[in-house]
């Protein structure tokens, strides 16, 4: 492991250094771990020989720390983080979250909202002629228009917004080093216009060629329905074995979009996750307390990327496409070795595994070749006929790193695709591989819904698949005597999602007695099918007709629902079930979601209420009688 990179004059001062060829500014605390996306990039282009420094949460109401490492020779690189600035500050509700996981000690307000445009205005006002590359989640998901929901309204790329040089996107490995080595042969940034992966803007569609159009932001402004046609276009061609290049025009700006960057080699994963990580946050935050978000991936081993799951709602497609790249065996078991030697490791590894833990491969073998099929999913509505479900690899993989001296037990946390698990030919084998050595008493799973209508839209399995899956986790656990259970993951309000939706998933819920502790709100996030659903209407893929619950009663009401059980949400979600006449969950019955309020209680509820209570009183009684028929037989 290295030293953490340069993050004051006194740091470059200590490596010999009266310069930096590149500076970092970063939205989130200076994690030097494989898991964060800014600590990659600076120890890769350390690797490739050139001297990075980094500026962390910067105070952008002042000069100064912008100004703490001088001006760089090549550039700055500008992130917002792992974390989006705007989720990290808002919730659903647009309320002002109180805890930032990713600060010294989980402190909030350490980064301004739409951080990678505030950093770059402000690095460009300090040195106009320094180039500035934005990058990240953040810059990635808003390179053309997109709807921007804390503001309910549309906004430009960000490349525009930002007045950045060049923006790249997704994950970035692959342009970073191209960039730069094309900036130390001394190449002006504005001529570094074919590097895939990359954003750039010109004055007009007679700067570039071989493009796809996309509608204008006047056009889209104007038309709901044209950004429905801009992000479909968008999300068609995100593949870097066949996608093209895109231009919109943002006002008097043309945004190009070079094809995404090609995939990695698993030599090249490897040389990515083999560099010299401190893997811990940089001693300055010690007396804070740390960066609370390290603790989630600490001890976990990321052994892909990419995921052909197709969520809706999710942001990875745009980010790291839908083509697995994976890193090889032995690098992952160096990686293991390393975390064993770790003053703080207590034999547990807590997760193998990436956007889906059970995706170790690509999703068809031809992926590779002629890419992602154009307009067509791998998993949903229904799995492909091309389709190998295969978990021979990673069933192999996960016995190494237990074997690992030292380890004691190994977690799957990341997520397993069960629609994926039940369609593969071991299925069994990696489900009893699972629930024996990897599950720690819970498994949290994310069926998202229960309607057939909203998994759809959601690009989710259906019902029956679901329950198919827990009846095989529960046999298998029977089978293996061991008391596990799964921890569904259920999402409110999702676009298509009616209050009928809500009730469903609430009798659902009520009938196999889960008590979901965590209930997520679908906040819409730029970048997504979901949230092109949500501000347009309709499904920028097929042009079907979309409800969208936009009200904040209509949301409240659909999220109480699925916690029907808190007194804090009786009024809430009984107001919810008479709006949609269905009294017929408000009573004492078996199927009932909650009683009657004091005043309403009707003779038949009495009658019903008098019966339970009787059976409740008589229920020592009966039970005496029949331990004593027990003893006797």
């Amino acid at each position: 492991m290295g030293d953490f990179l340069p993050m004051t004059r006194a740091d470059m001062k200590a490596r010999g250094w009266d310069e930096l060829d590149f500076i970092f500014v970063s939205g989130d605390a200076y994690v030097d771990h494989p898991s964060f996306g800014p600590a990659i990039i600076t120890r890769l282009l350390e690797s490739h020989g050139y001297r990075v420094g980094i500026i962390a949460q910067p105070d952008w109401r002042r000069d100064d720390d912008f100004r703490a490492l001088g001006k760089p020779r090549l550039g700055f690189l500008v992130s917002s983080g792992n974390m989006d600035s705007m989720l990290a500050k808002y919730t659903a509700a647009k309320r002002i979250r109180h805890v930032d996981d990713y600060s010294p000690g989980g402190r909030a307000g350490l980064r301004p909202e739409r951080a990678v445009i505030v950093y770059a205005k402000k690095l460009r006002a300090i040195y106009p002629d320094v180039p500035i590359i934005i990058g990240g989640i953040e810059a990635s998901l808003r390179r053309f228009v997109h709807y921007d929901y804390w503001s309910d309204r549309l906004r430009p790329s960000v490349l525009v917004d930002s007045g950045a040089d060049l923006l790249i996107y997704g994950m970035g490995e692959r342009a970073m080093i191209e960039v730069a080595a094309d900036l130390h042969r001394g190449v002006d940034i504005k001529n570094i216009q074919d590097v895939h992966g990359t954003c750039y803007v010109v004055p007009n569609y007679d700067y570039t060629y071989d493009y796809v159009a996309l509608p204008t932001m006047d056009e889209i402004l104007g038309d709901k329905m044209k950004f429905a046609e801009a992000y479909k276009l968008e999300y068609l061609e995100q593949d870097a074995i066949r996608g093209r290049r895109l231009v919109q025009m943002n006002g008097s700006a043309l945004v190009v979009q070079n094809p995404p960057a090609m995939m990695l080699t698993e030599a090249e994963m490897d040389e990515v996750y083999d560099l010299p990580y401190t893997r811990t946050y940089h001693p300055r935050y010690e007396a804070a307390g740390g960066i609370p978000a390290l603790k989630e991936v600490e001890f976990g081993i990321i052994s892909h990327r990419g995921c052909f799951g197709g969520c809706n709602f999710c942001a990875i497609v745009s980010h790291q496409g839908r083509i697995v790249q994976r890193r090889s065996h032995e690098s992952i078991l160096r990686e293991a070795k390393i975390i064993t030697q770790q003053p703080s490791f207590k034999g547990y590894i807590h997760d193998v595994g990436g956007p889906t833990a059970n995706f170790r491969r690509t999703s068809c073998d031809g992926q590779l070749k002629r890419g992602t099929c154009r307009g067509k999913e791998c998993l949903s509505p229904a799995p492909c006929r091309q389709l190998i479900a295969d978990h021979s690899d990673y069933i192999k993989l996960l016995r190494e790193v237990r074997a690992v001296p030292g380890v004691k037990k190994v977690f799957v946390r990341s997520g397993i695709r069960f629609d994926y698990l039940m369609a593969a030919h071991d299925a069994k084998e990696f489900l009893r591989e699972l629930c024996e050595n990897h599950v720690s008493g819970q498994l949290k799973i994310a069926p998202e819904h229960i309607s057939d209508r909203v998994t759809r839209l959601m690009g989710k399995s259906n019902r029956e698949t679901y329950m198919k899956f827990v009846r095989e986790f529960n046999k298998m656990n029977e089978k293996l005597h061991k008391k596990q259970y799964l921890v569904p993951y259920f999402m409110s309000s999702h676009p298509g999602a009616t209050i009928d939706d809500a009730i469903e998933l609430a009798e659902f819920i009520h009938e196999l007695g889960y008590h979901p502790q965590q209930v997520q709100d679908f906040i819409p996030t730029p970048g997504t099918i979901s949230t092109a659903m949500y501000y347009t209407g309709v499904n920028p893929l097929t042009g079907e007709k979309v409800f969208v619950a936009r009200r904040p009663e209509e949301k409240r009401a659909q999220r109480a629902l699925m916690q029907y059980w808190l007194p804090k949400n009786y009024d809430i979600v009984c107001d919810a079930l008479v709006k949609a006449h269905r009294q017929d969950l408000i009573g004492y019955g078996r199927k009932c979601l909650i009683r009657p309020r004091k005043t309403e209680t009707s003779a038949k509820d009495k009658r019903v209420k008098m019966k339970v209570q009787n059976q409740r009183k008589n229920e020592p009684a009966r039970n005496a009688k029949r331990g004593k028929t027990l003893r006797k037989r």
